[in-house]
């Protein structure tokens, strides 16, 4: 890290002392040229990122959506979070996956939905969504200010991407888009639905895939039979799309959780399965 960097960095990170949370979290309150608003990025460092032998190790990293509700009951939707960090202290431990850093995005809060929402939708109703904005958000904004900051491997065998929900669509937009610059993607529970499927279709024209795919979904994600059967249906679709792409069982899994239903509980009972395979092959150490 430069001298820069570190004067930058004392002022704009605070770590984060509570019982909710395990390891290093780091709050930066970030301001978006972009949006045009302000939100906080919350990084998980992992063991010893700051041991001297580590001083000059460069770590993968994972950017996940919907920060909130990743690493502390206080700020997660209904006081339950993914478990993010304790989930990912212990399979460092476990020697399951290598040392990475996490970064948990927050969501813009009342326009969670325009900033995540790349379409037009008329359920739910956003006429003028942002998600389209949303890659130069990540990419030119988060990412460069994330390694400016952090000591972060480069090359896209290193970064992942993913999210819940909405944060789930952004996140497989975001990679068909932009392809090369995320090489491990986590949707759980995407909405694909959102304007008539449109994402799909775009899937189907998509001829470069990141390198590793988790797809999580609960049959049980809406409480309605005939809506829980066309989500899971949705998923099969983007499975037999990936499929068809030339993705294997070595690059991609589709979990589908027997009465799972759509919320932070389910999405932290799936995380250690995602996170060892999305990282697990991970070894070699970057430096």
């Amino acid at each position: 890290m430069t001298d820069a960097a570190q004067q930058d960095l004392k002022p704009t990170a605070r770590a984060v002392e509570n019982v909710s949370v395990t390891g290093d979290l780091r709050l930066h309150e970030f301001r978006s040229q972009v949006f045009g608003n302000t939100r906080m990025l919350r990084v998980w460092l992992p063991p010893e990122y700051d041991a001297a032998p580590n001083s000059d190790r460069h770590y993968p990293v994972l950017y996940l959506n919907d920060g909130q509700n990743l690493f502390d009951r206080a700020t997660a939707f209904a006081g339950v979070e993914w478990e993010v960090d304790e989930t990912a202290y212990r399979l460092i431990r476990e020697k399951n996956i290598p040392p990475l850093i996490i970064v948990g995005i927050d969501n813009a809060q009342t326009d969670r939905m325009k900033e995540y929402l790349p379409y037009r939708s008329f359920q739910p109703p956003i006429l003028r969504p942002r998600g389209k904005c949303y890659p130069e958000f990540l990419m030119h904004e988060v990412m460069p200010f994330v390694s400016e900051r952090y000591r972060i491997a480069p090359g896209v065998q290193h970064t992942g991407l993913g999210g819940s929900s909405l944060g789930a669509l952004i996140s497989l937009y975001t990679v068909i888009k932009h392809p090369g610059i995320f090489g491990r993607v986590l949707l759980e529970s995407p909405s694909l639905y959102i304007s008539q499927r449109r994402i799909l279709r775009a899937s189907r024209k998509c001829r470069q895939w990141p390198g590793k795919f988790y797809i999580g979904i609960g049959t049980r994600e809406a409480g309605r039979e005939e809506k829980d059967r066309q989500v899971v249906d949705d998923v099969r679709e983007l499975e037999r799309i990936l499929r068809q792409a030339g993705l294997s069982d070595q690059h991609l899994v589709v979990r589908v959780d027997e009465g799972a239903t759509h919320n932070e509980r389910e999405w932290a009972r799936r995380f250690p399965e995602a996170l060892t395979f999305l990282f697990g092959n991970l070894f070699s150490p970057s430096g």
